[in-house]
């Protein structure tokens, strides 16, 4: 079972993970997750980091340090981590890395709902989500490719390679199912093409209905 946190906003969770390094400025925060590309992982906008790092403080799991200043900048706060942030950010993580939780994708949500579309638009449309995949995979690659020739550790892209292989694996799925509703070989075939044949022929009935009151009137 998942833990109930008082956050539950990842963005808190990269927070904390950046204080264990240094006391850190919420600017400072936000620089680093970029250059590490973690936003790529973890959706990373301003308003939401200071909201973030209010909550945290909130409940004590970071504590103002100081202010400092840059030149002619607005003061910057330095917050650290506390104890019982270390205990939540130890606690959290570890509930993530180990626990296989339920996550409502959009995809997910659409193919519960494909039979509403005839077999055949649903083959045209996964060839195009196939055709996206292989574009991800594409760019995926060579972003792993670039970094690696900077010698940047396989530790610090361990979420790029995990998304790598989801893309991959939905891919390859995605292309079995298509080819299944092309050759007629998947299971239900037949239920879902009358379904289909019925509701489109519903359809027509109701918008011939809603046409003659028009033509009488003409």
């Amino acid at each position: 079972m998942t833990t109930k946190r008082k956050i539950q906003n990842p963005l808190a969770l990269a927070v904390l993970a950046c204080l264990t390094e240094h006391p850190m400025h919420p600017y400072e925060i936000a620089t680093t997750l970029r250059e590490r590309g973690k936003d790529q992982s973890i959706k990373l906008n301003f308003g939401a980091l200071y909201t973030v790092v209010e909550a945290l403080q909130r409940h004590g799991l970071i504590s103002a340090r100081e202010s400092e200043r840059e030149g002619r900048r607005p003061e910057r706060t330095v917050y650290r981590l506390t104890r019982a942030g270390r205990i939540e950010l130890i606690d959290w993580l570890s509930e993530l890395i180990s626990k296989p939780v339920k996550e409502y994708t959009q995809f997910e949500a659409g193919l519960s709902l494909i039979p509403v579309l005839p077999p055949e638009d649903a083959v045209v449309l996964l060839e195009q989500r196939c055709t996206h995949l292989e574009m991800e995979i594409e760019q995926q690659r060579s972003f792993l490719q670039r970094v690696v020739q900077r010698g940047i550790s396989r530790l610090n892209l361990i979420e790029s390679e995990y998304l790598l292989a989801l893309y991959e694996a939905e891919l390859a799925w995605a292309r079995q199912f298509a080819e299944a509703i092309r050759s007629g070989t998947l299971e239900g075939l037949t239920e879902w093409m009358t379904f289909s044949r019925a509701t489109g022929s519903q359809e027509y009935e109701e918008s011939q209905q809603k046409e003659e009151p028009n033509e009488g009137k003409n």
